[in-house]
């Protein structure tokens, strides 16, 4: 018996929709909230506001592109065409933004802040609609036991995304030329961003025959019936057995649970240091780093790993060590005024748990699904983590406000720790490659 074979250089090819969508959340996240509050001097509340709307928008944009590409067909494929009218639309409108800034820096106007927030919006509504397609794309093309491995490869595709536009930016504009500047000209940051957002994308356009690469992974599927869990009867409806059903609903509930204990430390760390320990800026973004480049280098073994004992005991194991981590963030930061070598080994396991629960959570939920319904159940994942990522700000917010700031990292450890609960109750969505008959057909896919 032949082992499985994950087709590596699809996958990372793949996987430039992903890093494009990355490097584009990651200049939002860093530059947006700069401009609103320097350029047009909004105060912290509307800037939230502006920039909790990505969040809702998501809320409602993400599962329904995501099932409208299912039921899309074209020459190019059901994602492709999604692909690639969302990154033309991000990459027209974002290069507008810094035109309005820079315009409104030299001659205040309302109608050029309205102009800025429509722009804004439109953009959002540009990236939304493809979020869902091209994340869908990978499974399309991936057999289901492979899954893991494949989402380990595009989450290091996104986290290249990130740190290629951490790197632009940070050799753009070093401190000494935006300190004591009135008006920091962000156009050329845009400018690159948009490029690389286009080339990974014109790449993608290139090299993957989606239409072709789908046709062969449902033809695979096909003649391993096993992997289906999903009923069909012809009709091409989707109909879930009631078990799948129950284990979805499980699923989907501990994804929303652990994105409320992991986004609200993300969304509030930065004011629990300053608050708690008196630390600045740099002891948050350094932990935070540490955090990110904990998940890095831990996809690839994480997807490995899950691959021989199992999606489901591998997110269990990351949200046993990311409750423990985040219990422990309390009692190391509640009597400390420095961050030590300890919180970063902390924030290094943390990253190495969020890994372990990201890297199989989408794959098992769209294990349950049929390959026409891929893109409606990875808007099913984003609605609960999306729906979850509203919330929590709000909520821990309001418990931080109300009872004390130390009460971020207990309320971080509780809802994760409910998701473990939650994970007990699912049985399907789950694959191990070793266990399957018949994986010689899996040569024919590695061309």
């Amino acid at each position: 018996m032949n082992e499985m074979k994950l087709n590596n250089r699809r996958t990372i090819l793949v996987g430039l929709a992903f890093l494009s969508i990355c490097s584009f959340w990651q200049m939002y996240d860093n530059l947006v909230p700069l401009i609103l509050k320097q350029t047009f001097h909004l105060d912290e509340s509307l800037t939230g506001v502006i920039m909790a709307s990505d969040n809702i928008l998501a809320l409602l944009l993400l599962p329904l592109f995501g099932a409208l590409s299912d039921k899309t067909s074209t020459r190019l494929g059901s994602r492709t065409p999604y692909i690639i009218g969302g990154t033309v639309g991000a990459v027209i409108l974002m290069n507008l933004l810094p035109i309005l800034d820079n315009s409104y820096s030299q001659e205040a106007a309302p109608f050029k802040l309205v102009s800025f927030v429509i722009v804004l919006g439109l953009l959002l509504i540009s990236m939304g609609t493809y979020r869902s397609p091209a994340v869908a794309l990978m499974p399309d093309v991936t057999p289901k036991p492979l899954r893991s491995k494949a989402n380990a490869i595009i989450n290091l595709m996104g986290a290249v995304g990130g740190v290629i536009y951490l790197a632009v930016s940070a050799a753009l504009y070093p401190a000494s030329k935006t300190q004591g500047v009135s008006h920091v000209d962000y156009q050329p940051l845009f400018i690159i961003v948009s490029l690389i957002m286009a080339a990974a994308v014109a790449v993608l356009l290139l090299t993957i025959r989606e239409p072709r690469l789908a046709e062969e992974n449902r033809a695979l599927e096909k003649k391993h019936p096993e992997w289906n869990l999903a009923g069909d009867d012809g009709s091409g409806n989707e109909t879930l057995p009631q078990p799948v059903k129950r284990s979805l609903i499980f699923l989907l509930a501990s994804i929303a649970l652990w994105y409320v204990g992991y986004n609200g430390v993300t969304t509030w760390f930065s004011t629990y240091v300053a608050e708690v320990m008196g630390e600045g800026l740099r002891g948050t973004n350094l932990c935070l780093t540490v955090a990110t480049a904990g998940a890095i280098v831990s996809y690839i073994p994480i997807g490995v790993v899950a691959s021989k004992v199992g999606r489901r005991k591998t997110i269990m194991s990351g949200v046993v060590l990311l409750a423990a981590c985040f219990l422990a963030g309390f009692f190391l930061t509640r009597d400390s005024h420095t961050i030590t070598p300890v919180m970063y080994i902390a924030f290094a396991l943390v990253g190495l748990a969020w890994a372990a629960i990201n890297v199989n959570s989408l794959p098992m939920v769209v294990e349950m699904c049929k390959g026409s319904d891929v893109g409606k159940f990875t808007g099913y994942y984003y609605t609960a983590s999306m729906t979850a990522q509203v919330i929590t700000p709000v909520l821990a917010g309001t418990l931080m406000k109300q009872i004390s700031y130390q009460v971020l990292f207990p309320y971080a450890a509780v809802f994760v720790s409910l998701s473990f609960v939650t994970m007990c109750f699912v049985r399907h969505g789950d694959s191990k490659a070793e266990a399957k008959k018949g994986l010689d057909a899996f040569g024919d896919m590695d061309d």
